[in-house]
């Protein structure tokens, strides 16, 4: 085969279907010498190659070895090229012309001749497939079944006025029951069927049905079947000035359809001497098993193929669809025989740089690359050269395969010239292992000290000291930034020794955190060495001995009198909970800290909780004025001397009896306070009080005799349920215990309410008592005398 890239004209911009190379191998020159008038797979046919021939010949027959071959020409006599063409193992074979004979061997091998066609002038194509023979004639094409040995159809041709001769029938089998027929510009697909036994009669147990006809622009030269698509050889004529001009053969791939047809390709194929061939100067073979179509002419001859996947990747490269090509070449590269896929991948990515496209040429490198080093090193340099070190960084390999140090480094400097915020992402994203640690870091130190506040710069060192270790080093340019990795880094590196000398630093960065931090790791840092570290910042001593001393009130007693001034001057709302909580608080220390200040409530707490209640109330009444406050404290005192002092002082303010006859109504009798009001004293609310205090006295009893009612029958149901546990039964035998001294009872009775029982009794209730008897003569039971009779008449029974 000689691959010719001259022979297409295609027709449209889609890649084709077919590829296509000239039959060489010394084809060529016989063509120059002779003309091609068939060709059979790989046998090729004359006008006088074989002396015995000396007209045209119309169809070649191969026996399934290829070694026989049969020659069937226009006047009708076939020779044999091969020897032993006469012994071979053929049974049945058919020539034409003017007749079609069938030629079977019989069991005598000798051949028998029957004539299955004639006078319908000459036989110009016979089709044998299976059982079934297609043949043309002028008429029409007919079809003939062996195996019944009847004639099944006559397709008759359509437009007879186009010469038979010059616009000979094209006939193609493309599969045992399926026949293609073109002629001139026309195709019908006939499908053979089986006929319905009911409708047979004297009818052929066949038929042929048409299941696509349509018309085409040119004339028809060859068919070939292509999968469910049909391959069409055209002749064309073109009309120039009333000249006819003999154009290009084009092979197409069309889809039938019922009524027509869809293209799917078409191609102008340039083969020599076209412009001086006929329509019947064309033939199309193929050979099924390789989806080969041969494309003959009398002075050349060209084979079209399916294209394979190296044939798609071809077009696709030439088109400079590299990313198709590349994906191509992946999902079938064991199919894929003259392609590699990462040489496609390197037109690819050379072609991305050349287009200026850096950054999908850098992401194509990971799959391209892979592990090559070599090849990456490579592209690490290239995209230096162009200066597009920052594309490729994020797509360096930093796994498995790793480049050499250098590299890395080279990329980090570049990022540390010119984009901070680059290089700080590429340390973090980057294992430590890709480079030299120190290096960077002595880099980095070089550019803080043009630019020694930058705070990018400074979480990047402090990161690259935390992958040294140098945990001391990083933690002061967290505590300086304050950086909220600090207190991750401290809980992951256990550096509280660190810290001791550092916790007003961390105060001052987060309070909450970093009290959270020490009060978690008390064992680490003491409360003590807290306390101290924070002396001379008593607010934030205050923050710490305050969460302190809401996890355990008696951790930080010590602190407590400490506290109480801290409370006072920063956190008065949380004084009097502190006061009410603390029981190592000093209450002496609290009340001076607390008159000082003029700590109101604080105060009456602490006098209160001194014993000093009547001094407390006073306060409540002559400062706070709060009759409320001073009526609560009454009723959590619950001192009759304190509600004494709280009706003298309000006696002649109106206001405060009427908080007075509003809420002492369930502690103190009013009917005290109302002989106490003076006559004529006008008091707010006046009814509005009284009313109050009859609806509460009300309210007291119906309570009472609710509460009357339940106990009543709380108690008849229990009293039933004694009842009738007691009289229930039980089992008693001799290991039984002397209700009276709680020891086995030898001799035992058993004593019911029924009499004396010996111990032979076995069952009873509960109430009989097996006791040991000490007075003789006496039978009764004296638990059961005392329930009769109350408590302590048993006793005086016993003693009588």
């Amino acid at each position: 085969m000689e691959k010719c890239v001259d022979v297409v004209e295609p027709h449209h911009v889609e890649e084709p279907k077919l590829k296509y190379e000239r039959l060489a191998n010394g084809v060529t020159e016989i063509l120059q010498k002779d003309a091609a008038s068939y060709f059979k797979c790989n046998c090729l046919c004359t006008f006088d190659i074989y002396s015995t021939l000396i007209v045209r010949i119309n169809q070649i027959s191969l026996d399934e070895s290829g070694e026989h071959v049969g020659i069937c020409s226009e006047d009708g006599k076939v020779v044999a090229l091969h020897p032993r063409f006469s012994s071979s193992n053929y049974k049945q074979f058919v020539t034409g012309g003017n007749k079609l004979l069938l030629y079977e061997r019989n069991w005598l091998k000798r051949w028998k001749t029957s004539t299955l066609h004639e006078g319908e002038g000459t036989i110009t194509n016979v089709r044998w497939r299976a059982n079934l023979i297609a043949w043309a004639n002028n008429v029409g094409v007919k079809i003939y079944d062996i195996s019944t040995k009847q004639r099944i159809t006559n397709v008759f041709r359509d437009n007879v006025s186009l010469r038979p001769d010059m616009y000979p029938c094209s006939l193609c089998w493309k599969d045992n029951s399926t026949l293609i027929i073109g002629w001139g510009s026309s195709v019908k697909i006939c499908a053979v069927k089986e006929r319905d036994h009911a409708e047979m009669r004297d009818l052929p147990s066949r038929y042929v049905e048409i299941v696509s006809a349509f018309e085409t622009e040119f004339f028809i030269s060859g068919l070939a079947p292509l999968a469910d698509q049909l391959v069409n050889l055209y002749f064309v004529k073109e009309n120039s000035d009333h000249v006819v001009l003999f154009a290009r053969p084009r092979l197409d791939i069309i889809q039938p359809l019922p009524e027509g047809f869809e293209e799917i390709s078409s191609d102008a194929l340039t083969v020599r001497n076209f412009q001086e061939n006929e329509c019947r100067d064309y033939r199309l073979e193929h050979s099924e098993g390789e989806s080969l179509f041969y494309i003959i002419s009398p002075k050349d001859i060209v084979v079209a193929k399916e294209r394979d996947q190296d044939d798609h990747i071809d077009w696709l490269l030439d088109k400079k669809k590299y990313e198709e090509a590349l994906m191509a070449a992946e999902i079938s590269f064991k199919n894929v025989k003259r392609h590699e896929v990462q040489k496609i991948g390197m037109a690819y990515i050379n072609h991305l740089v050349e287009k200026g496209d850096y950054d999908t040429a850098a992401r194509k490198c990971q799959k391209v690359l892979g592990k090559n080093m070599e090849l990456w090193e490579n592209e690490v340099y290239r995209f230096k050269t162009i200066g597009q070190l920052k594309a490729i960084s994020q797509y360096l390999p930093r796994g498995d395969l790793r480049l050499r140090p250098a590299i890395y480094e080279m990329i980090l400097n570049e990022f540390l010239k010119t984009d901070y915020e680059g290089f700080a992402t590429l340390i973090r994203e980057w294992p430590g292992e890709l480079y030299n640690n120190m290096t960077i870091v002595q880099a980095v130190a070089d550019h803080l000290k043009k630019d020694p506040t930058n705070s990018t710069l400074l979480t990047t060192l402090a990161e690259l000291y935390t992958y040294d270790q140098r945990y001391d080093r990083a933690l002061e340019i967290y505590l300086r930034l304050r950086h909220k990795d600090v207190y991750q880094l401290i809980h992951k590196h256990n550096l509280f020794s660190s810290i001791e000398d550092k916790i007003v630093l961390l105060m001052d960065f987060d309070k909450e955190k970093a009290v959270d931090m020490l009060l978690d790791n008390e064992d680490k840092i003491s409360t003590d060495r807290v306390v101290e570290e924070l002396r001379d910042r008593p607010e934030l001593l205050h923050i710490y001995l305050h969460k302190l001393f809401k996890r355990d009130h008696h951790k930080g007693q010590r602190y407590h009198e400490r506290q109480i001034g801290l409370y006072a001057e920063y956190d008065r709302p949380n004084l009097l909970p502190f006061l009410r909580d603390s029981i190592h608080c000093p209450l002496e220390k609290a009340l001076e800290i607390c008159q000082e200040r003029n700590f109101v409530e604080e105060t009456v707490f602490l006098l209160s909780r001194m014993g000093n209640c009547r001094r407390a109330l006073q306060m409540i009444m002559e400062e706070l004025e709060d009759v409320d406050k001073a009526i609560e404290f009454a009723k959590e005192q619950d001192d009759a001397e304190l509600w004494e002092d709280l009706i003298s002082y309000s006696i002649d303010k109106p206001p405060f009896i009427t908080g007075l006859l509003n809420n002492i109504g369930t502690h103190v009798d009013p009917i005290l306070l109302i002989h106490r009001i003076k006559e004529g004293m006008e008091i707010p609310n006046l009814r509005d009080s009284l009313v109050k205090i009859l609806h509460d006295y009300n309210l007291q009893i119906l309570l009472r005799e609710g509460c009357e009612k339940i106990l009543v029958a709380d108690s008849l149901s229990l009293l039933q349920k004694m009842h009738r546990t007691q009289m229930r039964g039980v089992r008693v035998d001799e290991e039984s215990i002397c209700e009276s001294l709680s020891t086995p009872s030898s001799p035992l009775l058993f004593l019911t309410p029924y009499g004396l029982s010996d111990k032979s009794s076995r069952l009873g209730t509960n109430m009989a008592f097996a006791f040991h008897f000490q007075i003789p003569g006496v039978q009764f039971c004296n638990i059961c005398s005392a329930k009769r009779r109350g408590p302590g008449s048993g006793i005086l029974e016993m003693i009588k």
